[in-house]
């Protein structure tokens, strides 16, 4: 007997219909029809391959070297070993030579030997077929010889056109023609965001390519430039290098990081290559850079500052001193003022100032727009010229004044007031070379001497004639200022023998 009900017989057809339809009918995960709505977009990343494969023929490695020892080699070390050598400061600090030494030229004594020393590997680009390169001015700086090495593998030594080291720009050529050189882009139409890259010799590793992004544009890191921020990877030996657009144009020169533990942590900043064309232009035509100056000592207009003179908005640059018979002195500037215009450009922010009057051609007289008691006042200022950078002087070459080697050692020249003001200091001088007993006691390019015997130093010339009148039979103590830290170096009557 059947004990199935009609009302299931009837239904079996029905459901096996059903269920046919639904085999026919798409899956959830399946295709879904026109009307639907469209899938997510996909994000493609730029592929920096052809990009790097045009630009690299044109990027070189810089490698620079300094001749030392001979009558200026340190006491105690080995000729063969050299500054970065790990046993260097070992035996410098621990097998001093005993007493007083024969000195150079006497019976029996072997004129101490020259040797050369690697100084620094950095990067470089050309600019022309001919042989004409940038790089940065702190990778050929106080070099002796410069060795540039094409990707190639051909290597050329190469001369110096001209540095100038307030804007970190240099100039280097090369015996060679039918080179491989870069296309010029224009760092104004960069944005925020957009895709760069970099290639260079990071740790001495030639051709290598690092991608990252514009971070911001305008960085204000110096006095003479803004610069371009990145999270580009650039590491020590990146320096000199070119920093490249997606179109495969230069905007930018990789200049610094910031870092700190000198390596990279995510920032880095590359000169406009705009602003540096406009150096290397001087620098071929003359050797060096001409800049304007007008003789004031400058610093911020803060939101409090301007409320209380009646500006409408922080803007300018406030003028906290005026240096004795400079240009500015004789137009009538004062402490306190504001300059908002200078030759009918406007003055947002302090660093604009000296970036618009070192611009201006010396002996122009232009107008000047100040802020004072309340209401604009028009000045006229004849603009001066500003003191070219110290050129140390090289070995085997006669010093010229007033960079000439004191009785140190030292080829010393000025701090300008807003590297003193960058650096906290009211007053120092730099060292631009360091020969004799300044070097044995590891003194070197680009310190900062604060204080001499306890007493500060305030200009190059006062530092040189109170070390015309020290004692050679006493101890000379210096302050000495070095990157972050300062300390005491004492130079003792045998260093100076």
């Amino acid at each position: 007997m059947n004990s199935t009900s009609p009302y299931v017989r009837a239904m079996v057809p029905a459901l096996a219909l059903v269920t046919a339809l639904a085999l026919l009918a798409p899956s959830a995960g399946s295709a879904q029809p026109a009307t639907a709505a469209p899938a997510a977009s996909t994000v493609t990343l730029p592929d920096f391959a052809d990009l790097a494969e045009r630009a690299s023929p044109a990027v070189v490695n810089i490698r620079t070297i300094a001749r030392v020892g001979g009558a200026n080699g340190t006491p105690g070390v080995p000729p063969e070993l050299d500054e970065n050598d790990p046993f260097f400061e070992f035996f410098r600090r621990f097998f001093p030579q005993p007493g007083p030494q024969p000195r150079p030229g006497q019976p029996n004594q072997p004129r101490p030997r020259e040797r050369e020393v690697p100084r620094g590997v950095g990067s470089g680009f050309i600019l022309s077929a001919d042989g004409v390169l940038m790089t940065n001015a702190h990778v050929v700086q106080g070099a002796d010889e410069i060795i540039v090495t094409l990707p190639d593998r051909r290597e050329f030594r190469g001369k110096l056109i001209g540095a100038d080291r307030r804007t970190d720009v240099a100039l280097v050529k090369i015996d060679a023609t039918g080179l491989p050189f870069v296309r010029i882009g224009d760092p104004n139409r960069l944005r925020v965001g957009e895709w760069v890259i970099a290639i260079g010799s990071p740790f001495g590793l030639d051709n290598t390519v690092t991608a990252g992004i514009v971070s911001a544009k305008q960085r204000e890191t110096g006095d003479f430039l803004p610069f371009i921020q990145t999270d580009v990877a650039v590491n020590p030996g990146n320096s000199g290098g070119p920093l490249i657009n997606m179109r495969g144009e230069v905007v930018g020169i990789n200049s610094q990081i910031f870092t700190t533990s000198g390596a990279f942590a995510g920032i880095s900043f590359a000169i406009p290559i705009d602003e540096a064309q406009r150096v290397g232009e001087q620098l071929r035509s003359q050797g060096r850079v001409i800049r304007g100056r007008i003789g004031v000592t400058i610093g911020p207009v803060t939101r409090e500052v301007a409320e209380g003179i009646g500006l409408a908005k922080p803007q300018g640059a406030l003028v906290s001193s005026v240096e004795k018979d400079a240009p500015a002195e004789r137009a009538g500037v004062e402490a306190g003022d504001v300059i908002l215009r200078f030759d009918g450009k406007a003055i947002e922010r302090e660093s604009d100032l000296p970036r618009t009057v070192g611009s201006t051609k010396p002996g122009s007289r232009v107008t000047m727009v100040v802020w004072r008691k309340g209401k604009q006042v028009e000045l006229q200022v004849t603009v001066a010229e500003m003191a070219p950078d110290a050129t140390p002087a090289r070995r085997g070459e006669t010093p010229q004044r007033p960079g000439q080697a004191n009785a140190l050692g030292l080829t010393i020249s000025d701090v300008p007031a807003e590297r003193l003001r960058e650096l906290r200091l009211r007053s120092a001088v730099q060292v631009d070379a360091a020969e004799g007993a300044a070097a044995r006691v590891g003194l070197r390019q680009g310190d900062l001497i604060v204080a001499l015997n306890n007493v500060e130093v305030t200009n190059a010339r006062q530092f040189n004639e109170a070390v015309a009148k020290l004692d050679p039979k006493r101890n000379v103590l210096l302050l000495v200022r070095r990157g972050e830290s300062s300390q005491f170096i004492v130079i003792r009557p045998q260093d100076r023998q």
